[in-house]
């Protein structure tokens, strides 16, 4: 079964090892050989990673006469962004609400108050 494209991405990003690689090549496109450096792993390793990451949309790779550059795909951010923001600004509207309510409440039944920590309900 196919994940729909959303859940692709994050799973991807799930891993700290793909998250560094994308973080990297959104510096600069490097060889799989170049991005498997810093890891104590094998370039093998670093291309199922890479394989991961360009089934969700998120690298590609190309030809540059003998060298294979991968790119990041920032596009797929954006899918990303969408879906965040979304949800991101549902919450500040709740958070908004929330004020508005606590703010129209009388002092003396707030939660806040503390002169009626103690008292008789």
């Amino acid at each position: 079964m196919v994940a729909d494209p959303l859940s692709q991405v994050f799973s991807a990003l799930a891993d700290p090892t793909r998250r560094d690689i994308v973080a990297r090549l959104a510096v600069a496109d490097a060889t799989v050989g170049e991005l498997a450096a810093p890891y104590d792993v094998t370039v093998q390793a670093v291309s199922k990673h890479l394989k991961v990451l360009e089934d969700a949309g998120l690298v590609s790779r190309s030809r540059e006469a003998q060298r294979r550059p991968v790119h990041l795909e920032a596009e797929v951010f954006d899918l990303m962004t969408k879906w965040i923001e979304r949800y991101r600004r549902q919450a500040e509207e709740r958070y908004r609400r929330l004020d508005d309510v606590l703010r129209d409440m009388p002092d003396d039944v707030r939660p806040d108050n503390p002169s009626q920590e103690g008292s008789p309900p």
